[in-house]
């Protein structure tokens, strides 16, 4: 059974009337197959399904990036990937089964895989806490990686989650703790890493993993700090608000790259990776080739510098940064500040025998 969102009920009117015309034993008997509307129907819904999926507002882009159907990362696992061997635990407390991940191989190159989880069906999703990994699933993640990094094995990340699970014993298992640690060691790593945004990319749920030195999304899916929902409900007290929200937020594959939040966009099948997963899986081949291969010739402080220069350029003006690409040496230029000094002497003496004379003020007085 197919499942359809609420802006494609025109969609799901064609696709029930071609299944009809399809199948000749329909309620009537036995009935010859009208090959010329069968043509005329699909064509119709080619049309509408290019005329909807080109005009998605943000609101109806986050439907589609959670849509049922829509790819989750153990179905890339098990149809990219060979060879591949889950690992379990963080080695400190439990497994958290929201994460999958283990070593495999794409392309004959060994890889990490670490795919947040969301599950196909009821029970799956149960059991994989829908995607909100705890700290146990970071502090796997993060030995993962740094047995990755001691090895020199490329880290592909399939982010897919609404956000870090936000229960009570998460929260004293160092939630927190957890995540800023994961983000410490994906930006320390000397491997290259990419991370790809299947679905929904929320919160520091999703940036735990996706501080790579490519953030590549599909195109249907969504990367915020906060669910729309979340954040219509804190600015306007309405979580009925959620299509404002999502407006403002930017969330949406397009926008993030013309930010250069991200850096790369995966064509999706024409109304949603779910449609053709043939196809998808073919996009996403493609993209990881391709940028492994960039990563080739680099050294492992070259990949570190780029993945650094990357985030430090984030929100910056070209007008305040002469060459962006420097950013990486972070050193504080000492004749600069010699000079500085040197102009505002007199400034600088008079400060420091301010505060020496309230000092002594204070201590006799």
């Amino acid at each position: 059974m197919k499942n359809y969102l609420n802006f494609e009920s025109e969609i799901k009117n064609l696709e029930e009337e071609l299944d009809k015309l399809k199948d000749p034993y329909n309620q009537a008997g036995i009935s010859e197959v009208d090959t010329q509307k069968i043509s005329k129907t699909e064509t119709e819904l080619n049309n509408k399904l290019k005329s909807i999926y080109s005009n998605l507002d943000p609101w109806e882009t986050t439907l589609v990036a959670r849509h049922e159907d829509r790819p989750k990362a153990k179905f890339f696992i098990d149809n990219l990937f060979k060879n591949f061997i889950p690992l379990s635990g963080d080695r400190f407390y439990g497994e958290d089964k929201s994460v999958i991940a283990g070593f495999a191989k794409f392309e004959n190159q060994s890889v990490l895989v670490i795919g947040q989880e969301k599950g196909d069906n009821l029970d799956s999703r149960i059991e994989r806490n829908f995607g909100m990994m705890r700290p146990e699933g970071y502090r796997k993640t993060i030995r993962l990686m740094l047995l990755a990094d001691k090895y020199k094995i490329p880290i592909i990340s399939l982010i897919d989650t609404p956000g870090a699970y936000p229960g009570v014993g998460a929260e004293e298992r160092g939630q927190a703790e957890a995540i800023a640690k994961s983000i410490e060691c994906c930006m320390n790593l000397s491997v290259p890493t990419l991370s790809i945004i299947i679905g929904e990319g929320g919160s520091g749920g999703a940036i735990a993993l996706a501080s790579s030195n490519k953030v590549i999304m599909f195109e249907n899916a969504i990367y915020s700090v906060i669910s729309p929902e979340g954040c219509a409900t804190i600015l306007w007290r309405d979580p009925k608000k959620m299509l404002d929200a999502a407006k403002a937020m930017k969330l949406s594959a397009n926008d993030l790259l013309d930010l250069k939040i991200i850096d790369e966009i995966i064509p999706e099948p024409v109304g949603g990776a779910h449609r053709d997963k043939d196809l998808i899986l073919k996009n996403l081949r493609i993209s990881i080739l391709s940028n492994l291969d960039n990563f080739k010739n680099l050294s492992p402080e070259e990949i570190f510098n780029q993945r650094k220069n990357k985030f430090l350029k984030i929100g910056r003006s070209d007008g305040f940064i002469s060459n962006p690409e420097s950013l990486s040496a972070l050193k504080i230029n000492k004749n600069n500040i010699d000079q500085v000094f040197k102009k505002n002497k007199n400034v600088f003496y008079l400060v420091g025998a301010l505060i020496l004379i309230t000092a002594l003020l204070a201590l006799f007085l």
